[in-house]
């Protein structure tokens, strides 16, 4: 049987341009009956599929009661018809029939209602990546709901670290001025250390530390159970499908928190809320005043571990190294990561303070922290500039006393007329040492001049030459009387 392609091509060459079946069938490379029969066809004949018996025929009926009762898997479907009905058949048909019967369960779930400062719901989100400097990085951003009002707070950061996790935290409860009774997450590392199935979860010390400073009980939800925290599933798709969708994301930070804020306070809760019919901020007004006070503490947000300095005075940290005083080099200190900035602390006292770069595999110093080597330094330099002036004369450890006695700035003086002895040479300036020595000048313009005045060259005067007048060569001028000038 040929396809509808060949039957259409077959019916335009036969009845529009007028080709015979021979024609045709060369054509289209097929016999010529071939194309008699379909040329003469009115509409193209569907193919009829036969229905063959299968093995598994005589066990449809059974295998549809076991799976009303009991969500059975194919294999367990297979296993017992082998075992207890006599099916010899393979068990590819058995999955396919049981893929095609098994009833289709559609989870129920329960409305959930919350009262005013009962809740709060927390998830993360990604918004792609953000470019940085020269590095592009994964832009998180976090979410928090108030289950009553459906108020919402959205942060954007470049990690979801502890450090970032927690400030977060603080920066939405500050922002709504208070804490829920009950905060729900998901089973993140960060929140969660483990939540075995069926039993209580395990939730990490770190933030169990800062749910008891801020006086809400963290809760996580089942695994694998998103369903238990929907407010805040919603409203991280609606971040991304209201803000996001079609924001040019600018290269900062900074930048999208602040077209977040704007837009949390201009859409996101002043709009009329698909489940309340209502406004967040009219709800919020009710659900304030049931928060709870925020501790007149700030909570501690930051990570805390032992990093060691490099010989070079830096600690490394995301590929980017942060300088510390040259005192602390190849040491051990404790590192304070928060979101913003990082702390280094020896023995509880504060050594280096830096603002955190979210770039990679950047050089920060602070100019106070390298003075000690560069002092070392020029004391090195300067001790081997003195020892090669030392070297010029016997009487140069005199010269550099008296300019010493005559409050100069010796090092500069030194190394002015060590200098020298690159463009004059050491004999020279020996030379012009000594005569200043005698003319009790000390400076090194002194020795400057001295040698620039022995190199100057005074030009011998010629014979004069008069182009014109050459017989004034030959003019003899009478003696002066001096006489005037006698004294009287």
């Amino acid at each position: 049987m040929i396809d509808y392609e060949t039957y259409c091509r077959i019916r335009l060459f036969h009845r529009e341009r007028g080709l015979s079946f021979n024609q045709i069938a060369a054509e289209l490379g097929i016999r010529p009956q071939t194309v008699a029969k379909y040329a003469n066809l009115a509409t193209f004949p569907r193919r009829r599929g036969i229905k063959r018996p299968s093995k598994l025929d005589p066990f449809k009926p059974a295998i549809t009661r076991w799976l009303e009762r009991h969500p059975y898997t194919a294999t367990q479907i297979y296993q017992r018809l082998c075992a207890d009905e006599g099916y010899t058949g393979g068990f590819s048909i058995v999955k396919a029939y049981v893929r095609a019967v098994r009833p289709v369960r559609h989870p129920a779930f329960l409305t959930l209602a919350f009262a005013p400062g009962e809740a709060a719901q927390v998830d993360w989100g990604c918004a792609g990546t953000i470019t940085l400097g020269n590095t592009r990085r994964r832009l998180s951003f976090f979410v928090m709901v108030l289950c009553h009002s459906r108020m919402a707070y959205v942060e954007f950061t470049c990690g979801e670290a502890m450090e970032h996790f927690l400030a977060c935290h603080r920066n939405a409860l500050e922002f709504f001025g208070g804490t829920p009774g009950v905060i729900l997450i998901d089973n993140l590392k960060t929140g969660v250390l483990k939540h075995p199935f069926g039993e209580r979860a395990v939730f990490n010390p770190r933030y169990l530390d800062f749910a008891a400073h801020y006086g809400f009980e963290p809760r996580a939800c089942n695994v694998r159970k998103a369903n238990e925290k929907g407010r805040v599933e919603s409203g991280v798709g609606y971040v991304k499908k209201n803000f996001l969708a079609g924001l040019e994301l600018p290269n900062s930070l900074g930048g999208v928190n602040t077209a977040a804020r704007r837009w949390m306070d201009s859409i996101a809760n002043v709009r009329d809320h698909r489940a309340t019919r209502k406004p967040p901020v009219e709800l919020f007004l009710i659900e304030k005043p049931a928060l709870r006070p925020l501790p007149t503490v700030a909570g501690d947000t930051s990570v805390t571990r032992i990093v060691r300095v490099t010989n070079r005075c830096r600690v490394v940290m995301d590929t980017n190294r942060y300088s510390v005083p040259a005192a602390y080099a190849s040491q051990r200190l404790i590192l304070v990561a928060l979101a913003e900035h990082i702390c280094l602390y020896h023995s509880y006292n504060l050594v280096a303070s830096h603002p955190r770069c979210y770039e990679r595999h950047r050089d920060f110093e602070n100019p106070d922290h390298v003075k000690d080597i560069l002092a070392q330094r020029h004391r090195a330099r300067d001790a081997k500039w003195l020892m090669t002036f030392y070297a010029l004369s016997p009487q140069a450890e005199y010269y550099h006393q008296q300019l010493t006695a005559r409050s100069l700035q010796v090092r500069v003086h030194v190394n002015k007329i060590v200098a020298l002895t690159d463009i004059y040479g050491p004999d020279k300036v020996r030379l012009a040492m000594e005569d200043a020595i005698a003319s009790q000048a000390f400076s090194s313009e002194y020795i400057e001049n001295i040698l620039q005045q022995r190199e100057r060259h005074t030009p011998q005067p010629g014979p004069l030459h008069l182009t014109r007048r050459a017989d004034l060569l030959d003019i003899e001028l009478p003696f002066a009387d001096l006489t005037l000038y006698d004294p009287k």
